[in-house]
């Protein structure tokens, strides 16, 4: 089944169970635990097999965090910091226009500027520079005197930019965590975990996270402390460095959480700490422009009288998802509509009134950046739906010059979405050239597609989902051929079935109960690698109140055939054609997740439901 024009026909999909655990393990854990099996399952599943390891899962510190010296070329790039810092030469901070860039320059621009208050920051303009370490940025900062570039988020393969810059007397520390090409450029320091030879134990860390590292270092060294040592074998002063260090590093963890959200990295490891100590910093002091963006969320804080120091400063408790959905996208309007300098002061800013002003203009932005967006989505489909070739095609490759270069990368998504193939979507640059974002599917690593590509393009970059890619309007055809060429070998079938992993069949009388949902949100932080759990629960009816809100969308209570129990309120997004069926009484499967819904300042517990198999 597809997605034909004017209406979602739900593509069928395919239920995996994970079976990546051992029934010997489960017990054990559970036992030791004293926890039921399916907590257990859920914790193996996740790679926690131990007391000791669910202790470090369920109770993260600080303490956990890998030593940052032990990336290549941190040294390097500290001593060239405090050199910096000693002659009080200009440095700049440099980084690409997304959340992870901008939150990466507010990070490491804040903490430096308290220690050389001669400094700059840069992000280039995303139709004339595009993504990366630009030649104009280079040239800016030659005439401003600046001496050194901390580029973030970006540089790993600009070997001609940062040779240009070396001819101009002007040093470069890259951090970067993006996959390097055979060659590193010829910096002071380059720093990204995802170098062949670097030895840091943990390589997912996003830009954000590498600037923190790189804070992390400097500010270690200066105390004579590590964050990562025992403060139990500390001696008194130590032990008070220690701890002075910790909380110098806590303000800006709020920046890395909301990098982690927006650049959807695992949250696993070292991420699972940065972004739970960034939602704990988020969810009691927020920066006053993340409150103000979070008010165009309809977040809002708690009032005056009902705040406790400690306790949660919103009306609700933010999750990833909250930055997902309400931060990342509207920090990112700013990049994608204008410039990103706006979400760097937005980030930076300790006025509230400037806050309160910079978040109505970014509001703005994302406005106007989802009417580009659902123009341009709208018109791709189009093309799709009525030209019947492209129903046997293994990808979509879209070219309109009046597309907008800020949202090419949110229609590609919506297509994989729609349609699940690979895609990119290219609009036509102020260079020249065509520029595209590429994202693609479990099945299909687009960053190798376009490295077997590359005698074809300009530049790429990027991850195995996600990319960004240029060429030459004349190599677009044969790059065209090429990429469908390489999707139909990766996927033999042009239908490829959309999967949705289970972590386990549970039953809701017996399992679902507030006690098993509070344990469920200590498994909190959520995302890539640590998902929300996803439960089977089968043979079930609707009791008869089904109703469509917002027009596509479905709420019910479910109740089991077989077990005697209350029914379960759920809500179905974008499932309001299942109606019928399910208002008729026929029974069916459900897959769902298991969450809290505040209503009016009330929680309940509710069923978020991903998919309904009927029984037929």
């Amino acid at each position: 089944m597809s997605y034909l024009y004017g209406q979602k026909i739900m593509k069928e999909k395919r239920w995996i169970f994970r079976q990546d655990y051992d029934l010997e393990t489960v017990e054990k854990l559970s036992e030791s635990l004293g926890v039921d099996k399916i907590i257990a399952t859920l914790l193996v599943e996740r790679g926690i097999k131990t007391f000791d390891e669910a202790r470090a899962f369920f109770r993260p510190s600080l303490e956990q965090l890998h030593d940052p010296f032990l990336m290549k070329d941190m040294s390097a790039a500290i001593e060239r910091i405090n050199r910096a810092i000693k002659r009080h030469e200009r440095i700049m901070v440099y980084g690409d226009y997304d959340v992870d860039g901008t939150s990466a320059v507010a990070l490491v621009y804040s903490y430096l500027q308290e220690l050389n208050s001669n400094i700059d920051f840069y992000i280039p303009d995303r139709d004339s520079e595009g993504y990366g370490i630009s030649f104009q940025g280079i040239d800016y900062a030659s005439k401003t005197g600046v001496r050194l570039i901390i580029a973030l988020d970006c540089g790993i393969k600009a070997m001609e930019q940062i040779d240009y810059a070396n001819s101009l007397g002007i040093d470069f520390i890259i951090g970067d965590h993006h996959l390097p090409g055979d060659e590193i450029p010829k910096a002071v320091a380059v720093l990204d975990p995802k170098r062949a030879d670097c030895p840091y134990p943990y390589k997912e860390l996003s830009g954000c996270g590498i600037g923190f590292k790189i804070v992390e270092a400097h500010l270690e060294q200066r105390a004579g402390v590590k964050l990562c040592d025992n403060p139990d074998r500390l001696g008194p002063d130590a032990s008070r460095r220690h701890e002075a260090l910790k909380l110098k590093l806590l303000k800006y963890l709020d920046l890395v959480a909301v990098s982690i959200a927006s650049d959807i990295v695992p949250i696993n490891g070292e991420n699972r700490v940065l972004a739970a100590f960034g939602l704990k910093v988020l969810n009691t002091r927020p920066r006053p422009g993340i409150e103000a963006i979070l008010r165009y969320g309809n977040v809002e804080p708690r009032a005056e009288n009902e705040r406790t120091e400690g306790q949660t400063y919103f009306v609700k408790e933010l999750g990833i998802s909250d930055l997902v959905f309400l931060v990342g996208p509207r920090i990112n309007a700013a990049g994608r509509i204008r410039n990103a300098f706006d979400s760097v002061r937005l980030m930076l800013t300790q006025d509230e009134e400037i806050a309160g002003l910079l978040a109505e203009e970014i509001n703005n932005y994302n406005l106007q950046r989802k009417d580009l967006d659902q123009a341009a989505t709208d018109k791709a489909k189009n093309i799709i739906e009525t030209d019947p070739a492209w129903h046997n095609r293994h990808s979509i490759v879209l070219f309109d010059e009046t597309w907008h270069k800020g949202v090419v990368g949110i229609v590609a998504s919506r297509l994989v979405e729609a349609y699940y193939k690979p895609t990119i979507i290219f609009t036509r640059s102020a260079d020249n050239l065509i520029t595209g974002s590429a994202r693609s599917i479990k099945e299909f690593d687009v960053h190798t597609a376009l490295e077997q590509c590359s005698d074809l393009l300009e530049h790429f970059g990027g991850h195995k989902c996600a990319a960004g890619v240029s060429l030459k309007p004349e190599n677009f055809d044969a790059f065209v051929e090429r990429f469908e060429q390489l999707a139909s070998i990766g996927m033999p079938s042009a239908e490829v079935t959309p999967e949705i992993e289970i972590d386990a069949q549970i039953s809701l009388a017996h399992t679902v109960t507030p006690k098993f949902l509070r344990i469920l949100k200590q498994f909190a932080p959520f995302g890539p690698d640590n998902n929300v759990p996803m439960f089977v629960s089968r043979h079930l009816v609707d009791t008869g109140f089904a109703r469509i809100v917002g027009q596509k969308h479905l709420k019910f209570n479910a109740i089991s055939l077989d077990e005697s129990h209350h029914p379960y309120p759920a809500i179905a997004f974008q499932m309001a054609d299942t109606f019928r069926r399910l208002k008729s009484g026929e029974p069916f499967d459900l897959c769902y997740q298991l969450e809290e819904n505040f209503w009016k300042g009330k929680a309940e517990m509710q069923l978020n439901v991903k998919d309904i198999k009927f029984n037929y």
